[in-house]
């Protein structure tokens, strides 16, 4: 009797709560969803349109027929190239586009082979430890704040990553020196980031809790917490040895000539050599960026945006497209490339390599449109810098106005054009971000802005996420 009256209960229950209101307050009711399924009528276009959709990409869909003409490879002004680059599966796309430039100077000052190549491995294992110092020093600065704390909680998401800009190149360099690419080769795990990574993120997430817990001891010395962060160094130095080699302290390399002609064979140490073929002084290099949710010609700086810690957040100066493109134009037509970053993904023709905002109709294909601007899309988190890669030409019509622009991306040879991209001067305004631009093709007046006080932004704004993208 006790059991049938508890199923009874039970089911009265569960009566109850099918009845209660499946929505409130902006939840969707059954009427709207009837009311929803309904308004799609399922005409004849568009179970021809569901039928191809569902079975295919959706970029070979809405390919725009209409733009298959425009692509040109033609360029007024283009910076002689060089052997491209691959930086493979790793999100190291700014030290390569750095590194890139920097190479393309050594190259022509040293009349070096077009191969030549400074090593991204080295660089990057430096990189690797500096910034999980950083995150390590940044849990100890931020100690005495709440788990919850805005800026703990980032931390803790991003205790490290591939990606940077280019300070962590003009850090890294003057800090550690370069050395050439044979000295230091590419392994199996700087080629294949994901894993070492993933390992070196967890063991720092769980070093970072220790080193709190250790912090809110009383009779734990600020000696006993850094002497602690330097045992966690030392394995995490131990598992990157194992992942990329270990650095030489020097090493003996040949310098050949463009045509392959020994020129000398000498030992160098890593700041030898960079004393030797980095042809930069990194302090007349300015980061310009155009993010129209912000004023213009106001100077900010993000938290935590570097690479060392004892290293400078770097800073950005927000500036109007059409003043980017005169320095850009400036600089191309003096034979210097530059360190570029943009939101890639958007409207790329892969296999093309063809940057153009009507590659592709997304609206036509779904009976709808997508309308946002530059400003709309920074502000709804729907645009942001991704990739970074090395400005090289512009193409100029008979008034001095870009037409198109190319970048050296470093996905290899066979990606895209023969390892460039080329993209619409109204790609290049809506996708755009960040451009480095040497001191003297920048105007006086624009320079002196630089002088301003930065305005500090939090390390989570959206617009300068760590530029780490990379072909798969």
């Amino acid at each position: 009797m006790k059991k049938l009256s508890l199923i009874t209960l039970c089911l009265c229950c569960f009566g109850l709560l099918c009845a209660q209101p499946v929505s409130k307050n902006g939840g969707l009711t059954a009427d709207q969803i009837k009311t929803i399924q309904n308004s799609y009528k399922a005409t004849g276009a568009d179970k021809a349109l569901r039928n191809a959709i569902v079975t295919n990409d959706i970029n070979k869909l809405a390919k725009n027929f209409d733009n298959r003409t425009a692509f040109d490879d033609h360029f007024s002004n283009e910076v002689p190239s060089k052997a491209i680059t691959d930086q493979a599966s790793s999100g190291r796309c700014w030290m390569f586009t750095g590194m890139n430039v920097l190479r393309s100077k050594a190259i022509k000052k040293h009349n070096l082979p077009s191969d030549f190549q400074f090593s991204q491995c080295y660089t990057f294992f430096w990189d690797q430890l500096e910034k999980s110092n950083l995150f390590l020093q940044a849990i100890l600065d931020n100690r005495v704040k709440s788990m919850e704390d805005e800026t703990v909680k980032w931390l803790f998401q991003n205790p490290l990553s591939d990606g940077g800009q280019f300070t962590g190149v003009a850090n890294l360099i003057t800090k550690y020196g370069v050395m050439p690419q044979e000295a230091m080769p590419e392994t199996h795990n700087s080629n294949n980031t994901s894993q070492i990574s993933s390992l070196i993120k967890l063991k720092l997430r769980e070093d970072a809790l220790e080193l709190r817990k250790m912090a809110n001891n009383k009779s734990v010395t600020e000696k006993m917490l850094q002497d602690k962060k330097m045992e966690m160094l030392q394995t995490i130095y131990r598992m990157l040895v194992f992942a990329y080699g270990e650095p030489p302290a020097a090493f003996t390399w040949t310098q050949r000539d463009a045509k392959g002609n020994v020129v000398s064979t000498e030992t160098y140490t890593p700041m030898s050599f960079a004393q030797k073929f980095i042809d930069a002084d990194f302090s007349k290099f300015h980061m310009i960026m155009n993010d129209p949710t912000r004023e213009y010609y106001k100077v900010y700086e993000i938290a935590y945006d570097r690479h060392v810690y004892d290293g400078q957040n770097w800073k950005f100066l927000n500036l109007p497209m059409n003043e980017i493109a005169d320095m850009a134009i400036a600089s191309i037509k003096d034979s210097t490339n530059m360190y570029f970053s943009c939101d890639v993904g958007k409207f790329l023709d892969r296999d093309k390599g063809y940057l153009d905002v009507n590659n592709y109709d997304y609206g036509s294909l779904f009976g709808t449109t997508f309308n946002m601007d530059k400003r709309q899309r920074i502000a709804s988190y729907a645009s942001m810098s991704s990739h970074a890669m090395t400005l090289c030409a512009v193409d100029l019509d008979k008034d001095g106005k870009p037409l198109k622009w190319m970048v050296e991306n470093s996905w290899g040879p066979k990606y895209g054009h023969n390892g460039f991209l080329i993209m619409t001067n109204e790609w290049f305004n809506e996708y755009m971000f960040r451009l480095v631009v040497e001191s003297k093709y920048i105007p006086a007046k624009t320079l002196k802005l630089f002088e301003q006080t930065p305005i500090l932004l939090p390390a989570w704004d959206p617009l300068f996420a760590p530029e780490e993208e990379y072909e798969m």
